[in-house]
């Protein structure tokens, strides 16, 4: 699934991370904590393709055996799109569009039908708990709920890789809780890769892996 490898990022004269090596399998769950300042974030959005690493000597990134350092930007775009789901602490939702609109976001920018967008919104608010807050806006959500729909939207293209940037940093404990195991679930029933940076200990302790990140490299 996922084949990184010599990874560096430099920011001006600061260097975030510093050679980090990683292999994940299909459908694993990995964890990565470390304190802040480790380079974590930095590594998440490399691997979602938000950002890119520098250029070393054997530096290279594979997702489902495509090596995105090849892609052009508009051929980058599209494989994000279509390839990997995005959870944040922070929902990201817009404010002004409702629960089934905000999901049917990604898949409008694949130029997916309204009606096959919107069907497979509301089959996936429907797995959430959600079908009867689909018409509902983000301010009418409780934190939870707004997260759900965040999840929902992630998964609209039916991507292979999700993405988690401490997604359970804004939520109370029982939201937290439902979170993490909704993420299983997830995996369980639809066989997602998911790489989570977490500082919650409970989270991280549920995955496959767990690794930890000091000072710019991936020390287990």
């Amino acid at each position: 699934m996922i084949v990184a490898e010599h990874l560096y990022k430099s920011y001006g004269d600061v260097q975030i991370l510093k050679g980090v090596d990683l292999k994940i399998s299909e459908g694993e769950v990995v964890s990565i904590v470390g304190a802040s300042g480790a380079g974590k974030t930095t590594l998440l959005q490399i691997l979602g393709t938000l950002d890119k690493a520098d250029q070393h000597a054997g530096t290279q990134l594979r997702i489902n055996d495509i090596n995105v350092h090849a892609l052009g930007q508009k051929e980058l775009s599209k494989f994000r799109n279509l390839n990997i789901g995005f959870i944040f602490q922070f929902h990201q939702l817009l404010p002004e569009f409702t629960a089934l609109e905000n999901v049917c976001i990604p898949a409008f920018i694949a130029r997916k039908s309204k009606a096959e967008a919107e069907k497979r919104a509301k089959d996936l608010l429907g797995f959430l708990g959600l079908a009867h807050r689909i018409e509902h806006k983000p301010g009418q959500l409780s934190g939870g709920e707004q997260q759900r729909v965040a999840v929902a939207r992630s998964l609209i293209n039916e991507p292979a890789l999700i993405l988690a940037d401490e997604p359970s940093g804004n939520l109370d404990s029982e939201s937290a809780e439902n979170l993490h195991k909704l993420f299983f679930k997830l995996r369980d029933t639809y066989n997602q890769t998911f790489v989570i940076v977490t500082h919650n200990e409970d989270l991280a302790a549920m995955a496959d892996r767990k690794l930890t990140m000091v000072d710019g490299k991936i020390i287990t």
